[in-house]
C-alpha cells in the first residue's frame, strides 16, 4: 500500500516534501487536501495514530485560520467539535498530512519522515 500525501499544491511546504518523496523514489498516493477535503472519519482515525493532540492538526498560519479567530474559540470547543471544524474546510488542516500504516505525520519536518519512512 502507497503511503497517502494529502496536500495543498500552492503550498511551498507542500512541493518541497513532495520532491523529497521524489528524489527517495517512494511513490504516493497524491490528494489535494482542498478538492478532495479529510473526513471527520478519516480525522478520526488519523488524530491518534499521529499521537498528536486534535490542536495540532489546525494550520493555524493559514488566512482562514487566523479570518474566523479561531486561536481563542478552539480551546472551548470538544474534540469532536475540532473535529468536524477541520473536515468543514481543508485549509484548515495543517499540511502536508502523510498517512502511514502505522502512523500519520503532520507538516514536513525531513529528520521525521526520513526515519519514518526509512530513507
Amino acid at each position: 500500500m502507497r503511503p497517502l500525501f494529502v496536500y495543498y499544491p500552492p503550498c511551498g511546504t507542500c512541493r518541497k516534501a513532495a520532491r523529497w518523496l521524489a528524489e527517495r523514489g517512494i511513490e504516493v498516493e497524491a490528494r489535494n487536501i482542498v478538492t478532495d477535503r479529510p473526513s471527520a472519519e478519516e480525522l478520526g482515525r488519523w488524530i491518534p495514530m499521529s499521537g498528536l493532540p486534535v490542536r495540532k492538526f489546525f494550520n493555524t498560519s493559514g488566512l482562514l485560520y487566523k479570518e474566523l479567530e479561531l486561536k481563542d474559540k478552539i480551546k472551548g470547543m470538544s474534540h469532536k467539535e475540532l473535529v468536524a471544524l477541520l473536515s468543514a474546510d481543508g485549509k484548515l488542516v495543517k499540511r502536508p498530512v502523510l498517512v502511514l500504516p502505522d502512523r500519520v505525520l503532520v507538516g514536513f519536518k525531513e529528520e521525521v519522515w526520513q526515519e519514518a519512512l526509512g530513507r
